[in-house]
């Protein structure tokens, strides 16, 4: 009997070990994880290249508007072009090359002849500082000129007049000004010649000599 039960403890002990070593014991590895880096594009920031188109003045509305080259001609040899291409602002009255056409023949080539005296003068007259529009010259009576005199200002049936030009077109504006369309050329009135004469006195054997 004591066998038998020994025989039995033996048996069961086997058996342990058998399946104790039947049992693997599976770990399962951890995971290793990748960390995927995406690289985050830097945004290319191009200079944008910001271009100030050029002022449109008077002088180039002038010459693009292709009527008034006898103007452009007469403003570049008195060298006024530079001034009304400045900032300005400027109002001009500004006579057609068919305006020109109607003055005596001859005057246009005699005042490019002296253009630092009386052709400056003559342009000067047809020049305003400031901005003023159609609804404004109509308001006024005279407009004081660069030149120094006024011009006057006339609204009737037939349209508005400055002095004995009239007004064709109105309100073409630049970026300095504005420019009113006039059909002749305005002349600056002679200045008053000082009657009064410089008298000198000169003595002469004690009596009084006038002399100029």
């Amino acid at each position: 009997m004591r066998k038998e039960m020994l025989l039995l403890f033996i048996c069961f002990c086997l058996a342990g070990v058998l399946i104790a070593g039947c049992t693997t014991p599976t770990t399962t590895p951890p995971a290793t994880t990748q960390a995927t880096t995406i690289a985050t594009p830097v945004p290319t920031t191009i200079a944008a290249q910001t271009t100030t188109p050029p002022m449109k003045t008077i002088v180039s509305t002038a010459v693009e508007n292709g009527n008034f080259t006898t103007l452009v001609t007469a403003l570049k040899a008195a060298n006024l072009d530079s001034a009304l291409s400045g900032q300005g602002p400027f109002t001009v009255f500004a006579p057609t090359d068919a305006a020109f056409k109607k003055l005596p023949n001859g005057t246009v080539e005699k005042l490019l002849l002296d253009p630092k005296s009386q052709l400056t003068d003559v342009l000067k007259y047809h020049v305003v500082s400031g901005i003023y529009v159609a609804d404004d010259v109509v308001k006024m009576k005279t407009i004081k000129t660069l030149e120094g005199q006024n011009l006057t200002v006339n609204v009737t049936k037939e349209g508005v007049f400055i002095n004995n030009a009239k007004i064709v077109t109105t309100d073409i504006k630049t970026d300095n000004g504005v420019i009113h369309v006039i059909d002749a050329v305005l002349i600056p009135p002679a200045p008053a010649v000082n009657q009064t004469a410089n008298t000198s006195a000169v003595k002469t054997n004690g009596t009084m000599k006038s002399g100029t």
